[in-house]
């Protein structure tokens, strides 16, 4: 069976985008009614300028006792964050993932145009062995050179 891709994997179809002006109350509401772990930040032009994930909001917001009604996304958000083709296949995306600690990467296509954001759980078991052990491969390769 051929490995899927992350645009043929993402479970929602629809991309969850604020302003930068929005706040992180607005943010964690529009989440919690999506169901899904992240935002993405737009200028106007659609134009990508951070996400602001879960993890952000227990990190940058709650851990810093920010008023989530006065405190902007745009203040908190991952800046430029790392992005994906939709073309790239699941387990090469996750193990960027594992690599690089991130649990969510938005996927752009042709233009710029933005297509959505792949998560973990977008991934099936047998892609995210394929990448675990592949990041241990390369651990091992690492360890070898020094």
């Amino acid at each position: 069976m051929p490995e899927r891709t992350v645009f043929q994997s993402m479970s929602q179809r629809h991309v969850i985008s604020l302003g930068p002006q929005a706040n992180i109350w607005e943010a964690a509401c529009m989440m919690t009614k999506a169901n899904c772990g992240s935002v993405l930040i737009v200028d106007t032009a659609a134009t990508l300028l951070g996400i602001l994930t879960e993890r952000d909001l227990m990190t940058r917001v709650l851990a810093k006792a920010l008023d989530p009604q006065k405190t902007h996304v745009s203040d908190v958000m991952t800046r430029n964050p790392f992005c994906v083709a939709p073309e790239i296949l699941v387990s090469d995306a996750v193990l960027i993932m594992i690599e690089r600690g991130f649990r969510h990467l938005p996927i752009v296509g042709a233009g710029a145009k933005i297509l959505g954001v792949f998560s973990v759980r977008d991934a099936l078991p047998r892609e995210i062995g394929a990448a675990v052990s592949l990041a241990e491969f390369h651990e091992q390769v690492n360890d070898a050179l020094g």
